[in-house]
């Protein structure tokens, strides 16, 4: 299972749900450290903006980034939960989730998973370009892009609630 929150409430996420792996997508130089119940070699720290295209002075998502992440995911053993997280748990951190799932689970389908992001997390905005550049990296044709402006952009919120998004169903 995969568990999604912000940076605020990483730490009792992680308690709560019991992980051994995080993920985190965050601004480079923002200031936080892994959870203590989490070893190093299963915490994966990508410095990126929130940004959909380039802008001057900020890192925007790249195709190492998004390789990275899904080839990390790749070895999971999934005898723990794992948690993504971003500043807000809202944009970054649904994109990656939502990437991981499809990854993991190649047979599901992109729509129904979308659909299920949306009813577990109200405010989810994946960003775009994880989403468009996960979608050619897998394969998907598309499906993944599509599936998530069908949802379109989530509610107003500072923060989202924690939530979770099955590997298989």
């Amino acid at each position: 299972m995969i568990h999604v929150c912000s940076l605020a409430r990483l730490e009792e996420t992680v308690e709560r749900v019991g992980a051994r792996r995080v993920i985190t997508l965050i601004n480079a130089g923002t200031p936080m450290r892994r959870p203590p119940t989490v070893a190093e070699v299963d915490y994966l720290h990508l410095a990126m903006n929130d940004i959909v295209e380039p802008i001057e002075g900020m890192t925007p998502p790249g195709e190492e980034h998004v390789r990275t992440l899904l080839d990390w995911v790749g070895d999971w053993d999934r005898a723990a939960p794992m948690v993504v997280h971003c500043f807000a748990g809202i944009s970054r951190s649904t994109a990656a989730a939502y990437s991981i799932v499809a990854a993991l689970n190649p047979g599901r389908n992109e729509m129904e998973l979308a659909r299920t992001l949306r009813a577990r997390s109200p405010s989810a905005t994946p960003n775009r370009r994880i989403i468009a550049i996960a979608d050619r990296l897998l394969g998907r044709d598309g499906r993944m892009l599509a599936a998530i402006d069908a949802i379109g952009r989530g509610a107003d919120a500072f923060e989202g609630t924690p939530f979770f998004l099955e590997i298989d169903r």
